[in-house]
């Protein structure tokens, strides 16, 4: 299946890029009461000659690191194009693809598209059949293989898809407010992280 062109790509990303905000390297973070915003939700945004709008759900770890992103997108203009994309960290095994089940029926494999530094997009047309099984649906499994070839599954509710797909998209006002909730839980556990860590090595200091 052809690929959108690298500019929609990275207008793509930008919009994914609200709740996709990477932590500064550091991979283990202490378990917080606080959690980052997550969820279904609708981003618009237009493009010279074409309207794109994503309807996507990104799951981040602690460390504000992305886990697994759906994003369902429609491209409306001078190109006219329904794109279902999975996005997941690197270090996947790229023949198995991405399965992709809903509340334990069949599971479908999605195969990777393109693969950037920080992350592997697997890709599908998004067909109606789709967004309807996610409108009936409640739960998705999405497993990848990482390059210890273990399935790596991770689950994502469906509750809220369908209020966000049929739904307005958020005001550009509220997505910018995401995004700065999530990088203040970035930095709010990056700093934690590194206070435990001066802590740990002053005790181990202090016992030699």
């Amino acid at each position: 299946m052809k690929s959108l062109n690298a500019k929609a790509i990275r207008t793509l990303f930008a919009l994914a890029g609200a709740a996709c905000v990477a932590a500064s390297g550091i991979g283990v973070a202490a378990a917080q009461q606080q959690q980052p915003p997550q969820g279904w939700f609708k981003a618009c945004t237009k493009q010279e000659d074409v309207d794109i709008c994503n309807v996507q759900n990104v799951l981040v770890a602690e460390t504000g690191q992305m886990i697994t992103g759906v994003s369902l997108i429609e491209v409306k203009g001078k190109v006219n194009r329904k794109v279902f994309q999975i996005t997941v960290p690197t270090g996947r095994m790229v023949p198995p693809g991405i399965g992709l089940q809903i509340d334990g029926g069949q599971t479908q494999k999605i195969d990777y598209a393109i693969c950037l530094p920080d992350r592997c997009i697997a890709e599908a047309p998004l067909t109606d059949q789709l967004v309807a099984s996610f409108k009936r649906g409640s739960e998705l499994t999405l497993t990848s293989v990482n390059f210890q070839n273990q399935p790596n599954p991770i689950k994502m509710t469906l509750s809220g898809f369908t209020n966000a797909y049929d739904g307005d998209p958020l005001p550009q006002s509220d997505i910018e407010d995401r995004q700065k909730k999530l990088q203040d839980f970035v930095n709010k556990n990056n700093e934690e992280f590194t206070e435990k860590l001066r802590e740990a090595q002053e005790k181990a200091k202090q016992s030699e």
